[in-house]
């Protein structure tokens, strides 16, 4: 399994996300995207040190540069929202259960248990050149599904941007936004589909692929969580407007095509 390298990567994570200790949802947000970026580039570092890539070191270069520029754009974006955006700033501290701090035995426990979840969604990466594979057309696939997750949840977050300037005071609704409610959680997924999928070639002991799809099947748990308090949150606020009504009801809440609509009850 290489536990010990694991424990590297593990330890840069929890390093990158430590953030959390000044505000605990920096644990799952800004913090994330700092450890997913470090531990990939531990993991590329690590490969080439112990010669595990060989000719296929172009392919541990772009699979580190995509979880680079994953990372780099959550932290950025939620960053530069949590500094500009009040009422952002208030659903963060809403969440976070107020100004309240959390016991430290709390805060490390969190600390310990996203470190190692970050670890685990980096497993397919980490598993491809510890187990010494070789195939690229698997990962290529696996890669270009995340990258097209990584477009539209970029693409989300800048018409959500400009469409709440125009129209304070209703949701996005034009766009991404015509095909489903949280297209941004609906490409976080699609990102954590490409990456699972650009590992399954790679994988060689039933431990292996449980640590992968664990991790998938969490980042996808959370995902629908966050688009349940979402739209709770949405419904307290725009819950007697009649075009918000039109617009939840006859609009999927996270994924395409699939009728669910909603997550919660909505208000009458």
């Amino acid at each position: 399994m290489g536990w010990a390298y694991l424990g590297i990567i593990c330890a840069v994570c929890a390093v990158c996300c430590a953030i959390g200790f000044k505000k605990f949802v920096w644990f799952l947000s800004i913090g994330y995207g700092f450890a997913i970026a470090g531990g990939a580039i531990t993991i590329l570092v690590l490969a080439i040190a112990n010669g595990w890539t060989g000719s296929m070191l172009w392919l541990a270069i772009l699979q580190a540069l995509l979880f680079l520029a994953y990372g780099a754009r959550l932290s950025g974006f939620l960053l530069y929202r949590e500094l500009t955006n009040k009422t952002y700033r208030k659903t963060l501290n809403e969440d976070a259960g107020g100004t309240k701090k959390m016991p430290i035995f709390v805060l490390i426990a969190i600390w310990l248990v996203v470190a190692v979840l970050y670890t685990a969604q980096l497993s397919p990466m980490f598993y491809r050149y510890f187990n010494g594979v070789t195939d690229f057309i698997v990962p290529l696939i696996g890669i270009g599904i995340s990258v097209c997750g990584l477009l539209l949840e970029s693409i989300a977050d800048k018409q959500k941007s400009a469409q709440k300037k125009t129209n304070p005071n209703m949701v996005a609704t034009q766009g991404l936004y015509r095909i489903v409610r949280c297209p941004n959680y609906f490409g976080e997924i699609l990102f954590w589909i490409g990456v699972f999928v650009s590992g399954v070639t790679a994988f060689k002991t039933w431990g292996q692929w449980v640590m992968a799809a664990v991790a998938l099947i969490a980042i996808i748990y959370i995902m629908f969580n966050g688009a349940q308090r979402l739209e709770k949150r949405q419904n307290e606020r725009y819950g007697n407007n009649k075009a918000y009504q039109e617009y939840v009801n006859k609009t999927p809440i996270i994924l395409p095509l699939l009728p669910i609509y909603h997550l919660n009850q909505p208000k009458k």
